[in-house]
């Protein structure tokens, strides 16, 4: 693309340098990144040079390591019971609408019989 600048009365184009497209990295490649950082063997830079990555980014992968290390280890209980609850609360809410249903049709041809 090529941009045009105005200086005066001449045209001048102007190159227009088109942005690389981002890298995507893989969940298991920014785990080995993560973790080589945080046994702390090597610095950020040197981690990021061998990966051939910005530093930031080693930085940011370590500190969602850490922030997701809880998880890691105590949440498969906790889904579970959670996932059990929705379950149970989607039984008895289908429950109530059946039984609503069956009032409003006993309610109509109670009405219908005189009742």
């Amino acid at each position: 693309m090529i941009r045009v600048v105005r200086c005066g009365n001449q045209r001048q184009p102007k190159p227009h340098k088109m942005k690389a497209k981002r890298k995507r990295h893989e969940p298991e490649f920014k785990a080995r990144v993560a973790l080589e950082a945080l046994k702390g063997l090597k610095t950020i830079q040197q981690i990021a040079k061998d990966y051939d990555i910005h530093p930031v980014q080693v930085s940011d992968w370590k500190k969602a390591m850490i922030e997701g290390a809880n998880g890691i280890f105590g949440s498969t209980k906790q889904n579970a019971d959670h996932e059990d609850f929705d379950r149970k609360r989607d039984e008895l809410h289908a429950k109530i609408g059946q039984l609503t249903i069956e009032v409003d049709f006993l309610r109509k041809k109670s009405k219908q019989l005189g009742l």
